[in-house]
Parts: structure tokens; C-alpha cells; sequence
């Protein structure tokens, strides 16, 4: 059923995102507003569904697109932005697959605590237990007491303890380990405790406990399912609002894995290629076809790899927006993405997979069912333009193109370029680089036409 909130149309996001006190002028303001008329409020999106519980998404993206969504309900209609259902799914559907995922989630988590018990424990491990050739360290963890309320952003309170160094890889304390999955997974273990303790460290929400430990158990029951891509830094930024928004760990678990199935192929590195690799070069041809001056220039100062952008596309924006900022950026990119087929496609495909499955054949459906974005992208490739690239690149171009000038004139090397897209953070407005990006998707696919014509 449905869940029923509160609502107040003049409540501001950081009501909701609450900061400490010794950290609320480090970070920058919030410049997203509730707007009455615009926002997806909670009486619109209740009245969105149907009697027996489907989803009328039309109406949905609209107001997204508009105007973000009421923090209330964010977590719920992130569910289906990200394609944890179907809209067209009942209440009783969504129970069911509900209950399942749970439980699926839950045999996940056990079968990590049993490799390792600090999984569910409540700590965080932040210190190596296991060498690379698979020899347990038994000298004292380094463990996070995870009672952080009298610590600042990023300092820890430690403890020793020989007994659970003991105990910490189970039976098998003393003997060497021999499989690869399981020794690259508990090598990862300290990693991503060390940025848990670095993530989103001025929102109060984590100075409970149970919320960074909530948070570095799901990442590494990610790590251990996900055996082709298992860690990386700056999943925990990533992961951290499903944790926020959502109240139940394997609900947030789930969220984290579909936005995963979006951008899991760029933290897929080999030692020939970065995983973001491919979007910075569609960046590039992007930058060369509309900006063919700033492209050059670029070249010039030995940044014709974009390379400068990195941050940018693993984190999706996350350092240069407030948390509540951010969060507005991501909705407004997944309603204009939005496919009605991607709760389906992620069903046939499995979990920990990209976002796309083989021979998976999408059923016919009304194109206003579709974000804005992806219609765009729909109707031209029937006009014969190369299939879509995601929306961030086009976000990422629109902040080039928004600073093109003081690039041109300002950068003499790669330094300066650096410097000036740093001094985006803080000051970056989501609906109008959103509104930016899509200005720049419709001229890029003009021009392509144009050569193809």
C-alpha cells in the first residue's frame, strides 16, 4: 500500500537534509525549492496511482521534469525512477517483489558475515585483515566505534582488540586463503570503511551509528555480488542517498544496485582503459561538434582527453551540488531518461549487470511513458543518428559550454582548467544545466543529422 506523509509546501530541502551546526557554512546552499504547482508533491504523486496500484508515470515525469520531487516521498518515487518496478505493477506485485528482494538480501548479507562477522556487526572495519596473497593479518583491526557524535567530518575514534582480530576471519583465522574472489573482496573491506567515514560527514543524518554501518554493509555486500566490478571509491557517494531516503537496508541495498546497472561500466578499468573512458571520448566529439573552438583549445593544453571531467561522471555531481541539490539533479536526469521497459530489462538480466539485456524485447508502449530525453533519442534513431549516450555527458558539456569563454581566455594549462571548472562547485544550478543539457542533445542531433542527410 501506499505510505501516507505529511506535507508542507513551504517546508525548504534543507528541512529535510538537516547539517551540524560546525559545518553548515563549508558546504554549498541549497538552491532547491518546494514550488506549489511544480514539485511532485505527495497529494500528486498519491493520486497518481490507480485503485489496485499502478502507476500513471506520464503525469509523474511531467512534474519531475517541472520540478524535482518532495523530499517526503523521494525515496519511494526513486523506486521507480530507477527501476525497482514497473508502474504498471499492483500494490499486492510490489509487496511480493518487495519481500523477495529482502530475502534476497538478507541470505547476501549472511553469507558476507560469514566470510566476515564485522559485516552486520555494527563496526567498520578502516584497517587491512588479509595480506594480497591471502594470509589473514591477526595483529589488532583498527575498528570504527561508529558513535561519531562528538567527532568532526572525517576523524575517527579507533579501537584494538585482539579478540575480534581473532575472530574476524571466522573459522579459517589461520589458514591462508586460495580464492581470488574472496581475498580481492576482504581487501576491499578497509577501503570502503575509510570513505564511508569521509561521506557526507556534515549531514546529521550520520552521526547515528546505525547509518554508517548501514551504509558500509551494503557496499560491501555490493562489492562481494558484483564480481566483475566488486569496490570502487566514489561508489560510496553514490550509494549514500538510498541510505538517507529509505528506511529499510535491503530497500536502500536495491536502489543502490539499479542506479549501479547505470553506471557500473564506469568504474570497469583494466590497464589499458579507464571505465569512464567511453563517455569522455562521446564528450569529446560532442565538444568538437558544437564548440569546435573550445575542443581545439583544449587539445591545445593537453586536455583533448577530458580527463578533467572524471570526477564528474562517477560521482554525478555530487561534489559540485549540495546533498539536496544533487539529489534534485539525479530525479530530473532519470524522468528525462526514463524508460518504461527498464523494470522488465533488469528483471531478464540479473543482478550486478549493465543496464541493457540481450534479446530482451521491449513491449510497445505510449512514447509519453518515456522521459523527454529518451524520446528525443527514440525519434532519431529512426531518423538514423548512432544510438543515445547518457544524459550526464550532455550535463557535463553544458557546464563546458556554460564556462567556454573563461576557458578560451583564462586556461593556459591543464591547472587553470582544473581551477576554473572547481570553481563551478557551489554555484552550479541543476534545472538549468538540465535545461542546458537538452538544448545541447537537440543541437547535437541536428548537426549529426545534418551530416548524414
Amino acid at each position: 500500500m501506499l505510505r501516507r506523509h505529511k506535507e508542507s509546501a513551504s517546508a525548504s530541502d534543507s528541512t529535510f537534509y538537516q547539517l551540524r551546526a560546525d559545518c553548515a557554512h563549508n558546504v554549498p546552499d541549497t538552491k532547491f525549492k518546494i514550488k506549489i504547482g511544480k514539485t511532485l508533491s505527495v497529494r500528486k504523486w498519491h493520486a497518481a496511482f490507480t485503485h489496485h496500484g499502478s502507476l500513471h508515470i506520464a503525469s509523474v515525469l511531467n512534474r519531475i521534469q517541472s520540478g524535482g520531487v518532495h523530499p517526503a516521498i523521494r525515496g519511494e518515487v526513486w523506486e521507480f525512477l530507477l527501476g525497482c518496478f514497473d508502474p504498471e505493477s499492483t500494490f499486492d506485485d510490489r509487496d511480493h517483489i518487495r519481500q523477495a528482494r529482502r530475502i534476497q538480501y538478507a541470505r547476501w548479507k549472511e553469507q558476507c558475515k560469514h566470510m566476515d562477522p564485522h559485516v552486520g556487526s555494527g563496526k567498520i572495519i578502516t584497517a587491512p585483515i588479509i595480506t594480497e596473497d591471502g594470509v589473514p593479518i591477526n595483529d589488532p583491526l583498527v575498528l570504527l566505534e561508529a558513535t561519531a557524535a562528538d567527532q568532526q567530518p572525517g576523524s575517527t575514534t579507533t579501537t584494538s582488540n585482539a579478540d575480534e582480530s581473532s575472530s574476524s576471519s571466522s573459522s579459517s583465522a589461520n589458514h591462508r586463503l586460495t580464492d581470488k574472489h574472496t581475498i580481492e573482496w576482504k581487501l576491499t573491506l578497509h577501503q570502503i570503511g575509510l570513505d564511508v567515514l569521509r561521506t557526507d560527514r556534515s549531514m546529521l543524518f550520520y552521526e547515528k551509528k546505525e547509518n554508517l554501518s548501514k551504509l558500509w554493509d551494503i557496499l560491501a555486500v555490493y562489492a562481494w555480488i558484483d564480481k566483475e566490478v566488486g569496490y570502487c571509491q566514489g561508489m560510496s557517494d553514490l550509494c549514500s542517498p538510498m541510505i538517507v531516503l529509505l528506511n529499510d537496508e535491503a530497500d536502500a541495498f536495491w536502489c543502490f544496485e539499479r542506479l549501479m546497472r547505470r553506471l557500473r561500466g564506469n568504474f570497469r578499468c583494466t590497464q589499458q582503459s579507464v571505465g569512464v573512458e567511453n563517455q569522455l571520448q562521446h564528450l569529446a566529439s560532442i565538444i568538437q561538434v558544437l564548440d569546435p573552438k573550445l575542443h581545439d583549445h583544449l587539445e591545445r593544453l593537453g586536455g583533448g582527453d577530458y580527463l578533467f571531467a572524471f570526477r564528474m561522471f562517477m560521482v554525478l555531481f555530487r561534489r559540485e551540488l549540495s546533498f539536496g541539490d544533487s539529489l534534485y539533479l539525479w530525479e530530473m536526469m532519470w524522468a528525462l531518461e526514463y524508460d518504461p521497459d527498464m523494470f522488465s530489462t533488469y528483471e531478464e538480466s540479473g543482478p550486478a549487470t549493465d543496464r541493457s539485456a540481450q534479446g530482451y524485447k521491449p513491449r510497445v508502449k505510449s512514447t509519453r511513458q518515456f522521459g523527454k530525453y529518451e524520446r528525443a533519442n527514440m525519434k532519431s534513431a529512426t531518423n538514423g543518428v548512432d544510438g543515445p549516450v547518457p544524459i550526464s555527458v550532455f550535463l557535463v558539456a553544458s557546464v563546458l559550454k556554460e564556462n567556454s569563454q573563461k576557458l578560451l581566455q583564462e586556461a593556459r594549462g591543464l591547472d587553470d582548467i582544473i581551477r576554473i571548472l572547481n570553481n563551478v562547485n557551489g554555484n552550479l544550478d541543476a534545472k538549468k544545466a538540465c535545461a542546458g543539457a537538452l538544448k545541447l542533445h537537440a543541437k547535437y542531433l541536428r548537426k549529426m543529422q545534418g551530416k548524414k542527410a
